[in-house]
This record gives structure tokens, C-alpha cells and sequence, in this order.
């Protein structure tokens, strides 16, 4: 197929997207050929950002670098201002003066010899760890270090700084070496990895380290976050800061990998360069195209990447490439690098059983690769950026609803994203070609320059979440309900970073009727509750829709709105207020006999059913529980104290929704009260929804013929 054209750039110009046609060279030759997409009569891309690099490598000088004090942290649209420096001691002033250089070949061979022996050293301390994977990319990382990346280690929230995302997480010793080497740790540190208390975790999270962007060790999740940051970067930021990604080979096997590339692709993301570390071996053996590297070649090619293939411990061959993947614009650039596994050391290299494994004699190694090393590199720092593009505030006005009316909670969430986004320009939204229906395009026409469509890819769409979030916005990414169950493993690993995301499904539960089963979320409350540190809200009329869309963008962790695909009454008014972690409880008497406690849509048929049962003579209380994570654990006790039983009704399967969330109000020891569920017990079909609803027993009809039983009202023919 045809691919973008790759046109040449300086490495700090700005970007000019290229357009999608044909072109007289092929895309992916390998870095000694000329590259792909050169006009007639110019110079090949990158291959005068190489020769300069190479001459500035041959410029004697020291290669010594001192970290700075660290400067607050920013949002997007903050003004950035540096810390005041701390007063450096004499010798370190000197050093400053002194025009940063590039490193030349010996040195970098020697860099990429020290991250191996510290790779080796780490793991060996530790008595665990992935040494060999480190290894093989050493060189890649000492190249990437010393000469192209744009990085303050003392100033990580900088808004110009590269973005480096570690997809081959386990490969961590690599990464805490080069953070030795860059004088960001001390070798002290780098000894206690893997230990109770270190922040040098098996693999690298942001919750321990500023200088990780996202978690990794879930293979195939890097290069979709690192997709998230470059589009933050191209589209929102425009500070010119580049996003590298190192991947493995291994993980190239994972679809979420192909979404990504495809998305790069399509969104012309230059800012993005992929290295992969083929070093041919997996956890078990070989992996699928061994040293193909052409076999990889062709796929991202595919999806329109300009590719280069090298030898990945060749380090002219390396700055070679990284200088022409700075030179490429109008579409990503993937390095694949040919490596061998534990390189450097005889009796592992290139050797299958090894995977995860500390080398067997280490002391032995470190003195084949030449010793402990004590380079210091003096990493580049980023182009100036006094601030990031300007973010309007104003004053919320959300949507307001009249009681009586009627209105469907997913229609109050695209009126209220789309205000909020008005109030909020650090507030971004995504969605994944269901716009229309989750109503996200209401944010889209309001917004149309922070909306990112991400098509039928739930797990781009959930990663492109994290990467923004990652950069300081605030995203809220939205599908069926459903479909959240194909990025699982990104939200689990999201929660792992500590991101900050608003996810929403709607058509959930078998009230969407006719659609059946396939499109019906009903497993999602159980996913989100069990999401560590996780917000799980269920509203049941536009009111509370509006004001809990608002709440949720000044929470932490991950936040999850279900909305209803159906019209319900509005039962509350405009001004009331629903605190997180809250409750309403709508009848409540002194003679209540028993308690239904329902969310979302079974709120409206819980309502009917308490009219039912007062018809004859019994009184009920109705809980609305839209807070399901935290549950308001004090309204639930005092219900059960003085009413004696509950009765939860959910539009979602018996396991791990509403009634356990009401049942673990009652864990700390305490008798637990008589507690009935119910929920959808079956596998549904094709209905309309009141059908349905019936047919599972958590319509108003049901419901008061549970609480009968239950009072033992029920007369049995």
C-alpha cells in the first residue's frame, strides 16, 4: 500500500504533516541505503544529522554531567518557571561552562559496556531479574542517552523534555543503570533493586520514579501509551519534545501493538520513534520471526512507518539511524535493531534458558565485559518552552434538567463533557467510533481540537487515555460499557501508573433491549470495583449524570461512569448535590420493613415497586446507591439496623457488582443482615427493554414480589 512521504527536517523544526501517496523510493531501507521518500537532488534524510554528529563525536572534551534542583510540577497551560539553583561547588560550575558534546564511538562503546555490567550487578544484588534482555539493548540505550535524548533529570515535569517509555519492562536493570549513568541515581541505589523499600521495582512504575512515564511489564503496551504522549505532544502541547519507545521482539506478537502502529500511522505522529530490540529469543525460546527483520519491516511499513534496520550493537550505525529518525517527517520511525541476547558475555549470549534469570556467574561476567565503569553523561538538555499552549478557564455551567422530564443519562453525559470542556481546557476526550452513541460527539463539536477518534480499538483508546494523562490531561475516554472488557489489562495497568482516568460505558445491562447479550455490558461494575483504587458510579436520571461527569474530574485514580442507553425520568433537581462515596435514600418511613437498594435504571423500577407494596400495606425504603465504589457504608448499617433486610436489585450479572459492594459494607465482623440479590441471572436475548427487564426479574414486578417474600406477604397457589 501506498505509505506518507518522508521529508527531511531539522531536529527542532516543527513537524509539517505529509501527505498519503505514492513515491518513487520504497519506505524501510536499511540505514546504509539511502532513505526512503528523498525529493530529486536532495541530500538523503539524516545523513547530514549524522555527519555532524559524527564530527561533533570526534571533539575532544569531558563527557561529566551534574543534575539540577527539580522545578515545580505543571499542568497543562501552567506557565513553566525553573527552581532557583542550588549553588554548585566549584568544579561542577567549570564543568557547566563547557559546551555540552556528543559522545564518539569508543565512548559510546564504553557507555554501552558500563549499562551491561551495571545491568548484571543489579541483578545479581537482587538474585532475580531479567540481565540478558537488558543486555542485548545496552548499546541502543547508550546511544539514545548520550546523543539525541533531550531530557532534565532534575526537572522531569519540563514541558520540552523527551518522553522515554520502557515497553520491554522487565528490562529495568537497563533502564536504573542509565539512570546511574546519568547521574539521576547513585550506585548505592542501583544495588538495592528489587528490594523491600527500593523505588528500583522488577519493573519501572511512576508511582516510585518521576522519570517513568507509565508502567510497563504487560508486553504490548508500551508503543499504544508512547501513541497517547506523541499525540498530547503534536496535537495539545506543541513543545517539539520527541516520544522513543523501546520495545521488545516478543511483544510484536500482541495486537495492542498493531492497533498502535496503525493509529501512528494514520495520525502522521513524527514525534515518535519505536526501537525494537530483536534479540530473537523469548521466554521459553526463539520467538516467531527470529532475526526477520525484515518480517517486522514490512508490517510497519504497512501501516505507514518509515522503517530502518540495523545492527543493534554497531553504535555508528545506531546514532546513524536515531539521526535519521529525527530527519523523518510526515510519518513515525521504527529502528530495528538486530541484537543478541546477553551480549558481551560467552556463556549466555545468544543462548535460550536464561530468560529471567541473574547471571549464574557474575563476577566472572563483569570482569569478560570489562569491569565496573564510571561514566557520567551529560544528557542534552530540552529546547526552552516558558510555557505550554494556553488553556482557557471558565466558569462551569453544566446542563440543568427539570424534574418530570425525561432524558437518558448517556445524552446528560455528552452535554455535560462538552460544558465541562468549555470550563476545563486541560479536559480532553477520546472515544472509540461510538461517538454518536455514547454521545461524546456533543464534546467533539464544542472541542473538535482535544476530541481524538480511535476507532474500533478499545485498547488505543484506553492507552491513548494514559498517555495524555501521563502529560498532566484530564481524559475521558468512552465505548459500550461492554467493550472496556478488551483494554482490561490497560486499565489494570493504568492503576499501576497511578493515572488519572475518566472512563464511561454506556448501554449497559440488559435494559438496551433489543441489541442482546453481545452489546450488553454486564460484567463491567465487577471490573472497575475490583481496579486498585478505583471510583465506580452508576447514575439514574440527567441531574445526577451532569454533576457526577463534573465530580469525577477531581478525582484520583480510575473513575468509571456507566450510563443507560434508554430515556428515565428525572427524579432529582438541578441544585442537588451527589458526593462520591454518598447515597439518597428516596421512601423511608418509621414502619419500612425491609430496604431496596438499586443504582441506575433499576432506581425508576425500584420507585414503582415501593408504590406497589404500599397498595397494600407495605413500606419499603429505596436506596439510590450511585456511588458502587466507596458505597456509603453508614446509610447501608443504619438501613439494616432499623429495617431489618436488604434487597439489592442490579441490571448486571449476581457477581461482583452492586450486592457485593452492598454485602462488604457488612465485612468488618459485625452480623450481617438478611441480604437477597437481584440481578441478571441469565443469559439474556433479544427484547425490548421492559421485556427484558421483566424477564430477569429486576423490574418493579419482580421487585415487589421479593420484598412479599421476603415480609412473607406473598400468598403461595
Amino acid at each position: 500500500m501506498p505509505v506518507p512521504t518522508a521529508r527531511r527536517r531539522d531536529h527542532d523544526e516543527a513537524a509539517e504533516p505529509a501527505g498519503r501517496g505514492s513515491r518513487e523510493e520504497p519506505a524501510g531501507r536499511r540505514a546504509r541505503e539511502e532513505p526512503a521518500g528523498r525529493r530529486a537532488g536532495e541530500e538523503p534524510a539524516g545523513r547530514r544529522a549524522g555527519e555532524e554528529a559524527a564530527r561533533q563525536r570526534a571533539r575532544p572534551g569531558p563527557a561529566g554531567a551534574f543534575p539540577r534542583p527539580r522545578a515545580p510540577r505543571t499542568r497543562p497551560g501552567q506557565a513553566y518557571r525553573s527552581a532557583r539553583p542550588r549553588r554548585p561547588p566549584p568544579f561542577t560550575r567549570l564543568c557547566a561552562r563547557r559546551s555540552r558534546r556528543l559522545m564518539n564511538t569508543a565512548e559510546l562503546a564504553e557507555l554501552g559496556q558500563q549499562l551491561r555490567v551495571d545491568s548484571v550487578r543489579a541483578a545479581d544484588a537482587a538474585g532475580s531479574g531479567h540481565p540478558t534482555s537488558s543486555m542485548s539493548a545496552a548499546d541502543l540505550v547508550a546511544v539514545l542517552l548520550a546523543n539525541h535524548l533531550r531530557y532534565d533529570f532534575e526537572r522531569p515535569e519540563h514541558p520540552a523534555n523527551d518522553r522515554f517509555v520502557l515497553s520491554k519492562g522487565h528490562a529495568s536493570p537497563l533502564l536504573y543503570a542509565a539512570y546511574k549513568a546519568a547521574g539521576a541515581i547513585e550506585d548505592g541505589e542501583l544495588l538495592t533493586f528489587r528490594k523491600l523499600g527500593s523505588r528500583l521495582e522488577g519493573h519501572p512504575t511512576p508511582r516510585r520514579l518521576p522519570w517513568v512515564e507509565t508502567a510497563t511489564g504487560s508486553l504490548g503496551q508500551g508503543l499504544p501509551v508512547g501513541v497517547g504522549i506523541a499525540l498530547a505532544g503534536k496535537r495539545l502541547e506543541r513543545t517539539g519534545y520527541r516520544v522513543w519507545v523501546l520495545c521488545g521482539d516478543s511483544e510484536l506478537a500482541e495486537g495492542s501493538v498493531w492497533e498502535a502502529a496503525e493509529h501512528a500511522g494514520y495520525e502522521n505522529l513524527d514525534n515518535l520513534i519505536a526501537i525494537v530490540d530483536v534479540n530473537r529469543l523469548g521466554q521459553r525460546g526463539p520467538t516467531r520471526h527470529g532475526h526477520d527483520l525484515d518480517a517486522y519491516a514490512r508490517r510497519f511499513q504497512a501501516f505507514g512507518w518509515h522503517t530502518i534496520e540495523i545492527d543493534g550493537h554497531d553504535v555508528d550505525k545506531i546514532d546513524r539511524a536515531y539521526g535519521e529518525a529525527l530527519s523523518t517527517a510526515g510519518q513515525p520511525t521504527v529502528v530495528l535493531a538486530r541484537t543478541l541476547k546477553g551480549k558481551g558475555v560467552a556463556a549466555v549470549e545468544d543462548r535460550e534458558g536464561l530468560h529471567g534469570k541473574p547471571l549464574p556467574e557474575a563476577e566472572q561476567a563483569i570482569a569478560e565485559l570489562g569491569g565496573p565503569r564510571q561514566l557520567h553523561v551529560r544528557v542534552s538538555e530540552p529546547q526552552a518552552a516558558a510555557a505550554l499552549r494556553s488553556v482557557t478557564t471558565e466558569a462551569l455551567q453544566l446542563p440543568r434538567y427539570d424534574e418530570g422530564d425525561e432524558a437518558a443519562t448517556r445524552d446528560a453525559f455528552g452535554k455535560a463533557l462538552a460544558a465541562l470542556g468549555s470550563a476545563r481546557g486541560d479536559v480532553v476526550a477520546l472515544d472509540g467510533e461510538v461517538g454518536d452513541s455514547t454521545r461524546t460527539e456533543e464534546f467533539a463539536k464544542a472541542h473538535p481540537d482535544r476530541f481524538f477518534e480511535c476507532y474500533i480499538a478499545e485498547q488505543q483508546l484506553v492507552a491513548s487515555a494514559v498517555g495524555m494523562a501521563a502529560r498532566g490531561w484530564v481524559p475521558y475516554a468512552s465505548t459500550f460499557a461492554a467493550f472496556f472488557s478488551r483494554a482490561y489489562d490497560f486499565v489494570r495497568m493504568a492503576s499501576i501508573s497511578g493515572s488519572g482516568l475518566n472512563l464511561v460505558g454506556s448501554h449497559a445491562g440488559a435494559a438496551i433491549g433489543q441489541d442482546g447479550p453481545s452489546q450488553m455490558g454486564l460484567e463491567d461494575l465487577a471490573m472497575f470495583r475490583a481496579v486498585y483504587g478505583s471510583t465506580v458510579l452508576y447514575p439514574c436520571d440527567a441531574n445526577q449524570t451532569v454533576k457526577l461527569v463534573a465530580a469525577m474530574a477531581g478525582l484520583d485514580g480510575i473513575r468509571y461512569l456507566r450510563t443507560s442507553r434508554g430515556k428515565s425520568p428525572v427524579i432529582y433537581g438541578p441544585d442537588e448535590e451527589f458526593p462520591v462515596g454518598g447515597s439518597k435514600t428516596l421512601r423511608s418511613g418509621e414502619d419500612d420493613r425491609l430496604t431496596v437498594v438499586a443504582a441506575g435504571v433499576t432506581v425508576h423500577e425500584a420507585l414503582a415497586a415501593a408504590d406497589r407494596l404500599a397498595e397494600d400495606g407495605i413500606r419499603v425504603r429505596v436506596i439510590d446507591l450511585y456511588s458502587i465504589k466507596p458505597v456509603d457504608v453508614e446509610t447501608l448499617r443504619r438501613a439494616a439496623e432499623e429495617t431489618g433486610c436488604l434487597l439489592t436489585v442490579e441490571d448486571h450479572h449476581a457477581e461482583g457488582g452492586l450486592g457485593d459492594a452492598v454485602a462488604e459494607a457488612f465485612a468488618d465482623g459485625r452480623p450481617v443482615p438478611r441480604l437477597v440479590r437481584l440481578a441478571v441471572r441469565t443469559m439474556p436475548g433479544s427484547a425490548a427493554p421492559d421485556e427484558q427487564l421483566h424477564a430477569v426479574g429486576i423490574d418493579a414486578v419482580g421487585i415487589a414480589t421479593a420484598a412479599k417474600l421476603l415480609v412473607e406477604e406473598a400468598v403461595v397457589r
